[in-house]
């Protein structure tokens, strides 16, 4: 199957939850001010927005933030802006993937915004391995987190996110009794956490 057969046959949405910006790497402080860490936020998740859009892969994005100014500039790259309602990572995608524009879909694919290596190969081979039937794929972080989760259907496994999480989303894929594909990738297992993340992404 092609990548254009497979995005045309396949609904799959995109979501990427943002943190406000004056609260979102603050691991970083050390090494950027809070002004340079909010450019640094709103230049990745614009970056990563237009990747999602160059591949073709998706029948629509979404940014779930409480942050107003990142759900305006969402809404300005043609993402759908969702309000996030509480405050963990977990519970905003759980809030998301029932909005009606993402429940109906046929895949999900969740992505941190701090991915500055994403590239649209990236996104395509993560398509085509999800493009088999229901399924889990993990793309793993560098430090065994999870920084792509492909679900088909969106409501496969619950969300596990946070530090381990890709030996958990792998667990409960195996519970559920769905296959799961590992994606692994240099430029998608770097996101940007610690100042020396920041030397290995060359920002």
């Amino acid at each position: 199957m092609s990548l254009g057969s497979t995005s045309a046959a396949l609904a799959i949405w995109l979501v990427v939850p943002v943190k406000p910006l004056d609260e979102g790497k603050s691991r970083l402080a050390a090494a950027l001010s809070l002004e340079e860490r909010a450019a640094l936020s709103r230049r990745w998740l614009l970056g990563e927005l237009r990747t999602a859009q160059a591949s073709s892969c998706f029948a629509g994005l979404a940014v779930i933030s409480r942050d107003e100014t990142v759900l305006a500039l969402a809404a300005a790259q043609g993402a759908v802006p969702i309000r996030e309602t509480g405050e963990m990572l977990n519970a905003a995608l759980e809030q998301a993937r029932h909005e009606e524009c993402v429940a109906g879909a046929d895949a999900l694919l969740v992505l941190p915004s701090d991915l500055p290596l994403l590239t649209v190969g990236d996104l395509h081979a993560l398509v085509e391995l999800g493009a088999a039937g229901a399924g889990v794929v993990i793309a793993p972080s560098h430090d065994g987190g999870t920084n792509a989760l492909l679900l088909r259907p969106p409501h496969a496994i619950p969300y596990a996110f946070g530090e381990g999480s890709y030996a958990r989303h792998v667990a409960l894929a195996a519970a559920a009794g769905l296959p799961c594909h590992t994606y692994r990738s240099d430029t998608l297992a770097w996101d940007v956490d610690y100042p020396e993340d920041l030397r290995v992404a060359a920002l």
